[in-house]
């Protein structure tokens, strides 16, 4: 039985524009079947005949929405990463303003050549008024602890915004353990492993010690992160300070000053509470993952979640408009 209504809003919520010079999207690096992809495929670009029919008919109050994986990670010519990002965050910003309360935006950044990234996520939120970032895993082969990408953290912080880490679907590397099963390559398994590692890497690397005000958020229930972290604790006490630099803290209590999570894809009561207990109802938002996930289904396990009323509505609504500045 559905619940009583609530605000709704959803932010990993994917768009594509055709008119970059960086072609392709995750049409074309995901095995999905053909009738899956063309229906995505038709979807993503759209913003009126589908997409907000699909928000009112399903409760959805606000979509926060950016370029659909990998965006312009994987653009090889650093000049065609940063016009693209310009370009895709000019058209979004214009998207939200046709559309006032309904859309927000993440912006596009492209880390190929740090220091643009920074002053495009400055001209993305102080001018065109988006309301964060968004980065798909890797840059290239590249992971966002190494040195070079200090600017951008500072701008980060500077700005206040969170920054949010999106799984890549084409591999940095090659895992033998994936080898011949392309199906768990993706959402079904390596996407999740793949980006919780790189905020592990940001945790382990110390660049929330060196940041303290930057925070990231994780799709997909945290990237299986939160159901792990006592364990990363208890071996993180273990290691030779030789070997990992020491933290400030333990690795899990960067979860909420400075990692939150969203529920998309992952409409699971059970992981649900497990990760609010883990860490904490202020830190966890609800997202559908459109197009790739259905409304329908995200919108009824939000409003069915066994939460009492205050945190259900923090974790439908009020979390995300106190991170990511919404009001």
């Amino acid at each position: 039985m559905r619940g009583a209504p609530m605000k709704l809003i959803a932010l990993e919520e994917a768009f594509w524009y055709d008119e970059l010079q960086t072609k392709g999207s995750p049409v074309g690096h995901i095995p999905l079947k053909p009738e899956v992809l063309a229906n995505v495929g038709r979807l993503l670009p759209d913003f009126t005949e589908f997409r907000l029919a699909d928000m009112d008919r399903n409760g959805v109050d606000l979509q926060v929405l950016s370029l659909t994986a990998p965006g312009v990670q994987m653009q090889p010519d650093p000049r065609i990463a940063v016009a693209d990002a310009r370009m895709a965050n000019d058209f979004l910003a214009t998207v939200v303003a046709e559309h006032p309360g309904r859309f927000q935006g993440l912006a596009a950044v492209p880390l190929q050549d740090p220091k643009r990234a920074a002053a495009e996520l400055r001209r993305a939120i102080g001018e065109l008024g988006l309301c964060g970032a968004l980065v798909n895993d890797h840059t290239l082969g590249h992971y966002l602890d190494e040195p070079q990408y200090a600017p951008f953290w500072e701008t980060l912080q500077d700005l206040g915004v969170p920054l949010y880490i999106h799984p890549n679907p084409v591999p940095s590397d090659h895992w033998n353990v994936v080898k011949g099963y392309p199906g768990l390559e993706h959402a079904t398994w390596g996407w999740n492993h793949s980006t919780g590692g790189h905020a592990l890497r940001l945790v382990f690397g110390g660049v929330f010690d060196r940041f303290p005000g930057a925070r990231i958020i994780l799709g997909h229930m945290g990237e299986f992160l939160p159901a792990q972290l006592y364990r990363v604790d208890a071996r993180y006490r273990d290691l030779d300070p030789e070997v990992q630099r020491p933290l400030k803290k333990a690795p899990s209590e960067y979860f909420g000053t400075n990692i939150a999570i969203t529920t998309s894809g992952v409409f699971s009561h059970a992981a649900l509470v497990d990760a609010i207990q883990t860490i904490g109802v202020d830190n966890v938002m609800f997202s559908i993952d459109y197009p790739f996930e259905p409304t329908a289904t995200a919108a009824e396990f939000m409003r069915t979640a066994p939460l009492a009323p205050p945190d259900k509505a923090k974790v439908a609504h009020a979390n995300a408009e106190r991170i990511l500045r919404l009001t």
